[in-house]
């Protein structure tokens, strides 16, 4: 019945071949304060040239904040999110800050501000990780959070580029993965 539905789609043109194979992984990230409420989120989109990050966030302070991904999928009130671990790198060596030499980590993203009302609305994109399967990968058997911190980021002090203290958290979960790959020397039945 589904395969019917599609093919009068198709034939119609209402839905194109391309639009169905476009299931790109995407994933998404709800942030709380220390106090544990809500406070926005941030969507993750696999596109042409890597992960585009869009931020939909509220009730955070006035100014610049250093925005990163931490190495563990932990957003413990009680720990003040140090459970999230360090910044993310997927690069044994790398440095913390995209000024420090030997630098930037893949979990290091740019600042963003918030404006006078406490709302920060912005986008990034980033090729440093990706959404998949595979060794760029942020989905490793304990996933990651995003950290947002007092503070903008200085892009060179080490380890957290003294941002302040972290104030929201999200643990980033995967809401469509990546497309399924064929087993190596398959083959295809013909009918």
């Amino acid at each position: 019945m589904f395969r019917l539905l599609i093919l009068c789609l198709l034939s119609f043109g209402l839905v194109s071949g391309p639009a169905l194979a476009a299931r790109k992984a995407h994933a998404i990230a709800r942030l709380v304060s220390r106090e544990g409420k809500p406070v926005g989120t941030v969507d993750f989109a696999t596109v042409t040239r890597g992960v585009l990050l869009t931020f939909d966030l509220h009730d955070l302070p006035p100014g610049p904040h250093a925005i990163h991904l931490h190495t563990s999928g932990n957003c413990d009130t009680k720990s003040a999110f140090t459970a999230a671990g360090p910044i993310l790198t997927l690069i044994p060596g790398k440095q913390h800050g995209f000024l420090a030499e030997g630098g930037p980590e893949a979990g290091d993203l740019p600042n963003q501000f918030a404006g006078a009302d406490g709302r920060l609305h912005a986008s990034t994109l980033t090729s440093a990780f990706s959404l998949g399967n595979g060794k760029r990968s942020i989905f490793d058997r304990d996933g990651v959070a995003v950290i947002v911190d007092a503070r903008g980021d200085d892009y060179r002090t080490q380890p957290l580029g003294n941002a302040g203290d972290r104030i929201a958290c999200g643990v980033v979960m995967r809401t469509v993965g990546p497309a399924a790959r064929k087993k190596p020397g398959a083959l295809s039945q013909k009918h």
